[in-house]
């Protein structure tokens, strides 16, 4: 895991909000552009997650802001399934860092 990140994980963990978190790539258009600025904030409640909500997570080894398609709870722990804006379904977690706020 890369040293930003790492940071930017610990600041949710935390409870800070981040500002300016940014991204590269085109798999979230139109909802958010390569490299747009978002707000991350933290999660206080994993009940408070609906599908259709766009989070910072890790699934199967790589961290982004993605679609929550699901969620569901497997032996007393929330899951949630994780997909871009284009179709493509990463698979499930329980690494859900923050909730991302459209600037």
């Amino acid at each position: 895991m890369s040293g930003y990140i790492q940071s930017v994980i610990a600041d949710l963990q935390s409870g800070k909000t981040i500002r300016n978190y940014c991204e590269s790539g085109n798999s979230m258009t139109p909802l958010i552009k390569s490299r747009q600025k978002v707000t991350l904030v933290p999660i206080a409640d994993l009940t408070s997650i609906k599908k259709g909500d766009i989070v910072l997570c890790k699934v199967r080894g790589s961290y982004f802001t993605h679609l929550v398609k699901q969620s569901r709870i497997s032996k007393g722990t929330h899951e949630f399934l994780i997909g871009n804006n284009h179709g493509h379904v990463n698979g499930w977690t329980r690494h859900v860092y923050g909730k991302c706020i459209i600037d």
